[in-house]
């Protein structure tokens, strides 16, 4: 698989978790603490974690550390990414082809 795709899905997969939609939103109005995230959603360290790493790794979210803290805030240009992927692929083209050539059915 192309790795362009791999890349595009991460997004996705970013976005296909209602925890993680809940910690985008925290995110929209201020960077958040780890410990903030974690009071407020009422989830386990480790699973924090893994969410943060998923988001992290999508672009989608920035992190900086702060002594043993970490802090978490919406990466706008990651975001810009996503928004314009997401707007390409659900844009109809005209004269499209499949796998390189164009269907004789």
């Amino acid at each position: 698989m192309d790795n362009k795709y791999q890349k595009d899905a991460k997004v996705f997969k970013a976005l296909s978790d209602p925890n993680r939609l809940m910690i985008m939103e925290m995110l929209q109005s201020a960077e958040r603490c780890a410990c903030e995230i974690l009071e407020d959603l009422h989830i386990g360290q480790s699973t924090l974690s893994h969410h943060m790493k998923i988001l992290c790794d999508s672009g989608l979210v920035g992190s900086r550390r702060d002594g043993k803290w970490m802090y978490y805030s919406i990466d706008k240009e990651g975001c810009d990414v996503a928004k314009k992927l997401l707007d390409e692929i659900t844009s109809q083209k005209e004269n499209v082809t499949v796998g390189g050539r164009r269907c004789e059915c």
